[in-house]
């Protein structure tokens, strides 16, 4: 499936100049139709937002031009610049890839303070937050309430995420409809990769609440990761349903319908997220 230039311009608020000039200096990779006209693909919708991100963040286009031909070079062959995550942090912009955080320009490793700080204070809390697991554990069952879990599962789940999801299933144990147990439940499976435990746990949280945006888009994205791609942009659905201003929820749903070859369902819902995210 792809897209004309006027639909990318009402989609992502560029000027068909600017399409154009990205396009020509081989950032993007369009085809031609018939008539001879360009025609850009989802991962050229992913670079041109990228680059409208950046411009919105004041940086100036002579920089982004040079960051994304930097990107491009530090990439392995075959890997396209769409795959990665390129943000502007203050003047300057930086490139994620998983855990990996580096400056296009300089091409240095940066240092992800903020994951640091994290960790450092999970380490400090951990012997707090296991002794109360230890005494938690040695009191009688009836002492210890749905309630009580969950706080330690809470207290836990930067520390200890094992130790958290034991927790929170004690919780669910003593209250299999505990709405926010099952879905922490489910996001801790989730990032640990057992990701068909993690939809059992999103549905049980929409049992328990059928009204929670959060619960109907933490499925979609487990469905979605499953392959499992009709039901999961029925999740993604329901959750736009929910909390209609979800950018999140219209971006994947979006790329769902791309996949599909509903050309019309994924520009609306490109449209709506441009919207949100202006």
């Amino acid at each position: 499936m792809s897209y004309s230039v006027r639909e990318v311009s009402a989609m992502l608020g560029l000027s068909a100049a600017q399409i154009r000039d990205w396009a020509a200096r081989g950032f993007l990779t369009p085809e031609r139709d018939e008539d001879g006209d360009l025609r850009f693909g989802f991962q050229d919708l992913v670079i041109l937002r990228t680059a409208g991100e950046l411009t919105a963040a004041k940086i100036p286009t002579r920089k982004i031009r040079r960051v994304l031909a930097s990107v491009r070079k530090q990439l392995p062959e075959g890997r396209s610049i769409a795959g990665v995550r390129i943000a502007a942090d203050g003047e300057r912009v930086v490139v994620r890839d998983g855990k990996t955080i580096w400056n296009p320009e300089s091409g240095q490793s940066l240092f992800d303070f903020s994951i640091d700080e994290i960790a450092e204070i999970a380490e400090k809390t951990k012997p707090i937050a296991l002794a109360a697991v230890r005494e938690a554990k040695a009191r009688q069952e009836d002492d210890l309430n749905a309630d009580a879990w969950y706080e330690l599962a809470s207290d836990l789940e930067l520390s200890d995420p094992a130790e958290a999801r034991a927790a929170y299933e004690k919780a669910i144990a003593l209250d299999p409809a505990y709405l926010d147990a099952h879905i922490n439940l489910g996001r801790l499976l989730h990032e640990d990769g057992d990701t068909a435990a993690a939809e059992k746990h999103y549905r049980a949280a929409l049992a328990a609440d059928p009204t929670h945006p959060v619960a109907a888009f933490n499925l979609g994205v487990a469905l979605d990761d499953l392959g499992r791609l009709a039901d999961a942009a029925d999740a993604y659905r329901r959750a736009i349903e929910l909390d209609p201003d979800n950018p999140d929820a219209h971006y994947n749903l979006a790329g769902i319908l791309e996949r599909q070859h509903d050309k019309a369902g994924a520009v609306r819902h490109l449209t709506r997220y441009r919207a949100l995210t202006r």
